[in-house]
């Protein structure tokens, strides 16, 4: 072999072998882009899921925060109506009790439909007041039972039919656990008005005496 031709083979031995060190260089970096790349997908549908189950085991009371926030945007109309005197049902002693009332309603267009039945519906608060007892009004449940009767009782006289509470088991509370349960009374099928325009019943004064 010539000199010229042996520094030639020479010469190219180093190039090839650069080349594939370069090539494989180029492919450990690509298999590792690949690795960190799936990784990284992985963790983040960990994280995607782990949030999920966050939210699904959060009290109810906070995930339904955002829908018990008012509208302040459309804030609803309240209307009060004149304060009740009237004598309660105490057999023992004369009571009578000073209530004032506000409606909490949709609307300033319904406030005015119900200034119209508002004879009507005055009438029907003192007929629920006048059977109540001192006992009764003093208490925190009483207070927040006369405000589900006269909400029902108001949205009936304004037309809108409204479900009744579950009747209270009176022979249970009185240890009659044995005695035969009246067969409850069937309910008339009614199309009610969803939402009710009524939406709560404040209290603006409350005195018992």
């Amino acid at each position: 072999m010539s000199a010229a031709a042996a520094a030639t083979a020479d010469a190219g031995a180093p190039a090839k072998k650069g080349k594939k060190k370069l090539l494989v260089i180029i492919i450990a970096v690509v298999l590792l882009l690949v690795i960190a790349g799936g990784a990284a997908l992985v963790l983040m549908k960990k994280k995607a899921a782990s949030a999920d189950d966050g939210a699904d085991d959060a009290p109810v009371s906070q995930r339904d925060s955002d829908s018990d926030k008012p509208d302040l945007k459309h804030p609803p109309t309240f209307l009060p109506i004149d304060p009740f005197v009237v004598n309660l049902s105490d057999k023992d002693s004369d009571r009578y009790a000073q209530i004032g009332i506000t409606f909490e309603v949709s609307d300033e267009h319904f406030a005015e439909e119900m200034k119209a039945f508002m004879p009507a519906i005055r009438n029907g608060i003192l007929l629920i007041l006048s059977h109540k007892t001192s006992k009764e009004l003093l208490d925190l449940a009483g207070k927040e039972q006369l405000a589900g009767e006269i909400l029902r009782d108001a949205s009936r006289t304004m037309g809108i039919d409204v479900e009744e509470p579950d009747p209270v088991d009176e022979n249970a509370a009185d240890g009659d656990a044995d005695k035969p349960k009246p067969k409850p009374k069937k309910k008339k099928k009614h199309r009610a008005a969803e939402p009710n325009p009524i939406k709560h019943v404040h209290f603006s004064n409350f005195i018992v005496q």
